[in-house]
């Protein structure tokens, strides 16, 4: 068959490298509006629920039953479940209609009723739905900060530089597990020399993570996963309250802590009942809830790659998002893991967070190229800061970040790889040479840097652990080192730790440690003129990127 050569032009396009499957219900394959749904329904006798979403008490399994006993207002209940759907919908887009009113009728709904709501809505209405609906007024960012070598150095540095350009919050986790008391050392360090008061999380099996962040090391926890199947909690060895338990004990120490679903698990897992992708997270919106966790990464996150590939899958990916913030619980509202070849397409899916805001646009902006990227890559990198400071410039849009100068960055790379420097001098493990330092100052990612000795730095950060060292331990070390201004900054981590503050709904440090959230910083959009509005100070930080013209430019 002779071809168009327009059409083999297109069919070389990225787009086209990407996979894509038409609807298959029986499977999950279906992202929204499956026949396979139940119907919304709701059936109170003496105070408890006995029948969600027409099954009977009796069928439910454990999920129907948390969310039952946990996770639905009882009181509100019969009233938000008789209400029409449209009318709910109208709701969430009517700037006369705040916030608050509309979370009196959500604390009733159930999964299915939430279902039947976005059902009715296009994206437009969900993006307008979602700036008012978000926790917490201002909107920031969150960053991944890794490396295929584990280089303690160039994490630091690149934790610095990520800080510096504004994100809020920042995680790594490992390429070698042995390595992860240094990699939460070197963001810890290296995030406080780029801006003081912003937090970092360390991604690992359960039992490390919380001991790293017990010992003032890290500063929260997101990667606690929930599933909307109880095949798939069974399958992970996991219930509704283990995980309510985990929460539990993460909260008891101070430690800001989410909970992490997805769009897709369940399908990507095999066990996702022939229901709707849809319908199954909001199961998992709805457990976060019920275990009085304060908020959720969601937005398919690692699983993106499955609601991609079917129709009005990126839509329903926006629906769990604001689905999160109906419930009143902060959302970490994913752009994370890579799902497509085509740039068009990457950024399409991340204008409907990054358009009307949320408590954090990405869940993971790859601070690091994305060949350093150990959570699979991610849908933003570093060679992409311009672009992401420029559409905010285009459309007066606070995506959280802010472009910074070559010296700027420089210095405080070199600030970041210093101090660590310094802290295993103190601490008596294998030492960083200046080399190092001068190598990570410079560095794009880890091909730029030397290697170091593997052996030693396993068996040092093993020696971290078994000696017991605390967050107290590394203020010394940076005093010690003489770099007190960053050891006020990691001292002042640790009050807020005992203080709890920032356990509140959305809550992020500012620059003087203080709590941003939904309880002092509460979104209070009502159209026009109300909710986040960008300030005279921010909109200057925004516009002043390097590459444009000034008159000062020219001679006359």
């Amino acid at each position: 068959m002779k071809r168009s050569k327009r059409f083999e032009a297109l069919a070389a396009r990225p787009v086209n490298q990407d996979g894509f499957v038409v609807e298959w219900p029986e499977v999950g394959l279906m992202a929204m509006g499956s026949p396979n749904d139940p119907v919304p329904s709701v059936k109170i006798q003496n105070g408890k629920i006995v029948e969600l979403d027409g099954k009977p008490r009796e069928q439910f399994d454990f999920i129907d039953q948390f969310i039952a006993d946990w996770a639905i207002d009882v009181k509100a209940a019969e009233k938000a479940m008789a209400m029409d759907d449209l009318t709910i919908a109208k709701m969430l887009v009517d700037v006369n209609v705040s916030r608050e009113e509309i979370l009196q009728i959500t604390r009733g709904m159930t999964p299915a009723k939430f279902v039947a709501v976005f059902n009715t809505m296009n994206v437009v209405e969900m993006m307008m739905a979602l700036q008012k609906m978000r926790a917490r007024k201002t909107p920031s960012n969150q960053c991944h900060i890794t490396n295929v070598n584990d280089n303690p150095v160039l994490i630091a540095a690149d934790a610095a530089e990520a800080a510096l350009r504004g994100f809020d919050e920042m995680e790594t986790t490992v390429a070698v597990v042995r390595y992860a008391p240094f990699n939460a050392l070197s963001m810890l360090v290296g995030s406080q020399a780029g801006r003081g008061g912003t937090l970092i999380q360390c991604a690992l099996e359960e039992a490390t993570e919380l001991q790293l962040g017990m010992r003032g090391i890290t500063a929260y926890a997101e990667t606690i996963s929930v599933y909307g199947t109880e095949n798939v909690f069974v399958d992970g060895d996991d219930t509704p309250w283990s995980k309510s338990f985990l929460a539990s004990a993460y909260a008891s120490r101070g430690l800001k802590m989410r909970f992490t679903s997805g769009t897709g698990s369940e399908v990507q897992m095999g066990y996702a009942e022939g229901k709707s992708m849809l319908y199954l997270e909001v199961r998992c919106i709805m457990i976060t809830r019920g275990a009085g966790v304060q908020g959720l990464q969601n937005g398919s996150v690692s699983c993106i790659g499955v609601p991609a590939a079917v129709p009005s899958g990126i839509r329903a990916v926006l629906a769990e998002n604001l689905c999160t913030t109906m419930l009143d619980l902060e959302v970490a509202s994913s752009n994370d893991q890579t799902f497509t070849h085509s740039d068009i397409r990457r950024t399409a899916r991340t204008l409907m967070q990054m358009l009307p805001g949320t408590d954090f646009i990405c869940s993971g902006y790859s601070g690091v190229p994305n060949y350093d990227n150990m959570f699979a890559g991610s849908n933003w990198d570093v060679d992409d800061y311009d672009d992401w400071n420029i559409i905010q410039r285009d459309l007066m849009v606070d995506g959280g970040l802010r472009p910074v100068s070559e010296e700027e960055a420089i210095a405080v790379r070199n600030q970041a790889a210093r101090a660590l420097q310094a802290v295993y001098k103190e601490l008596g493990f294998p030492a960083i040479s200046d080399a190092e330092v001068e190598a990570a100052t410079y560095a794009h990612g880890s091909k730029d840097m030397p290697p170091r000795n593997v052996v030693e730095d396993l068996k040092a950060a093993q020696e971290m652990m078994s000696r017991g060292l605390t967050g107290i331990d590394v203020v010394k070390a940076l005093a010690k080192g003489g770099f007190n201004d960053l050891a006020e900054y990691v001292l002042n981590l640790l009050k807020q730790r005992v203080s709890g503050d920032y356990l509140h709904t959305s809550a992020i440090l500012d620059r003087q440690f203080g709590v941003v959230s939904a309880v002092n910083d509460r979104n209070d959009y009502r159209g026009p003129g109300t909710g986040y509005r960008i300030s005279q100070k921010r909109w200057d930080e925004i516009k002043n990127i390097s590459q444009a013209i000034k008159p000062s430019d020219f001679d006359v």
